[in-house]
């Protein structure tokens, strides 16, 4: 048995600059940390030398690949050319749908895991790339590139999207008490309304021919450096502002990033100690975070979202891993 284990993630400004729709004209640019918590992948050789059977939300035995339904992994199986003998199960933190990267972490996880189960050494560079190419190449999803990157490579990353679909990545160093005082800063709340977001991706990606979008977009990208120069000076109280401008931005981007019961929680927000935040993902619900720098801010902030369920998280450095090899792949 092989068990790897990735990270979801949490993108805080940038998102949409890493649609091919826009970093194709301009380069686009995301700030984000992984957190810790995770997709596990585990595989394991199935009794059946004929069958493969995939446990996630459902159960799935087939003796051919082309009888697989999830996608992902029928993508995947068909490019390592898996053919029988294979037992794979899924087991998140996070459910589906709530902005976090979980669909990108299940794809990197299971890439990972099957080079290794086929003895071969991938570099974060190419496990990221090779999700890319599921997701987005064979798959045909209307998303970027960053939840990928994110899940592979860990910590807290610029991740610029170069114009010839390259990708750099630029670690945020931080100072260790400007790393604790930033995470005590995030306070992340569950709203609901687990989603499937391709519709809102869709929109996002066919409004990339307006002007409009694509200088709100430009703007964004700038929140990066400015963000990430807010980080390095160490003067974080000013993060607040750069969330919510990004916010404001990013739901000018499709009809249905917010709804009136999104704004209404984070206005609500915004009332009781919080100075910016945003919701999650490309939209539509999951996860609200609120950037709340002082502890009476934070403490009056819970007791106005009591009612939302709060999820305590960590950020995390190392990215999708390998975290048990049985003997001889057993």
């Amino acid at each position: 048995m092989i068990i790897t284990k990735t990270p979801f993630r949490i993108s805080f400004v940038g998102g949409g600059s890493d649609l091919e729709d826009y970093y194709s004209r301009e380069s686009g640019a995301v700030l984000s940390t992984s957190i810790d918590k995770y997709m596990y992948i585990a595989s394991h050789k199935f009794f059946d030398t004929e069958k493969i059977r995939i446990k996630y939300s459902q159960t799935e035995t087939v003796t051919n690949i082309n009888e697989i339904r999830h996608p992902i992994v029928y993508e995947v199986l068909k490019r390592f050319k898996i053919h029988g003998a294979l037992e794979i199960s899924s087991n998140a933190d996070m459910p589906a749908g709530s902005g976090l990267g979980s669909s990108s972490a299940f794809t990197v996880g299971l890439l990972h895991n099957l080079h290794a189960r086929q003895g071969r050494y991938i570099t974060k560079e190419q496990l990221a790339e090779e999700a890319c190419i599921i997701e987005i190449q064979k798959l045909k999803e209307p998303i970027g590139k960053q939840d990928q990157y994110a899940s592979a490579f860990g910590g807290l990353n610029v991740f610029t999207f170069n114009k010839e679909g390259t990708v750099s990545v630029e670690p945020v160093h931080l100072r260790r008490e400007v790393f604790s005082k930033f995470r005590k800063t995030l306070l992340m709340f569950y709203i609901g309304n687990v989603r499937k977001t391709s519709s809102i991706l869709s929109e996002q990606k066919n409004n990339m021919t307006q002007n409009s979008k694509l200088q709100i977009l430009g703007r964004m990208v700038e929140l990066v450096s400015e963000m990430r120069n807010v980080l390095y000076s160490g003067k974080i109280t000013k993060i607040g502002s750069v969330l919510h401008e990004n916010w404001l931005l990013k739901k000018q981007l499709a009809s249905k990033i917010s709804t009136p019961d999104i704004d209404d929680i984070y206005n609500l927000g915004l009332k009781n100690g919080a100075s910016g935040g945003k919701l999650l993902g490309a939209g539509g619900g999951g996860f609200m975070l609120f950037f709340c720098p002082g502890e009476k801010q934070r403490k009056k902030l819970r007791s106005a979202l009591h009612k939302l369920r709060e999820l305590d998280f960590n950020f995390e450095t190392e990215g999708s891993k390998i975290i048990y090899i049985g003997d001889e792949y057993a």
